[in-house]
């Protein structure tokens, strides 16, 4: 059985960080790419950070660059995405997904999913809640 677990998300004050973790069974880690989603209520799914399979290059929405880092481990099968400097703009239900094929699509160093693009991911974890407080 697929899974993909979320956890880590929970009230942190602005400015405070957070790290939010994902781990997945029943697939092969080293061979998908992964990606940190997030959804605040009215908006729509935004794109947050990629990771890649097999090289693990790594890839940020303009939004987080400088605050947010994506990154993995192989042997724990888990993805990770630490956030700096919280901000109301961050506060969103944070899930991770996971697909074959590179993070797209990708120009040069930038990076920006849309919908049809978050379609092919075929893994989907449930979501973990980040608040943040003033």
């Amino acid at each position: 059985e697929v899974q993909l677990q979320a956890s880590g998300g929970g009230s942190v004050e602005a400015g405070g960080r957070l790290r939010l973790s994902c781990t997945a069974s029943g697939f092969s880690f080293d061979d998908h790419t992964m990606m940190w989603i997030r959804q605040a209520p009215g908006k729509e799914r935004e794109g947050v950070a990629c990771i890649g399979s097999r090289t693990r290059a790594t890839y940020y929405a303009d939004s987080v660059k400088g605050r947010v880092t994506i990154s993995s481990d192989s042997g724990k099968k888990t993805v990770y995405l630490n956030v700096n400097g919280l901000t109301s703009e961050d506060a969103a239900v944070y899930y991770c997904a996971a697909k074959s094929g590179p993070c797209a699509p990708t120009f040069g160093n930038r990076w920006g999913p849309g919908a049809r693009e978050m379609d092919r991911y075929k893994y989907w974890g449930r979501g973990t809640q980040v608040t943040v407080s003033s």
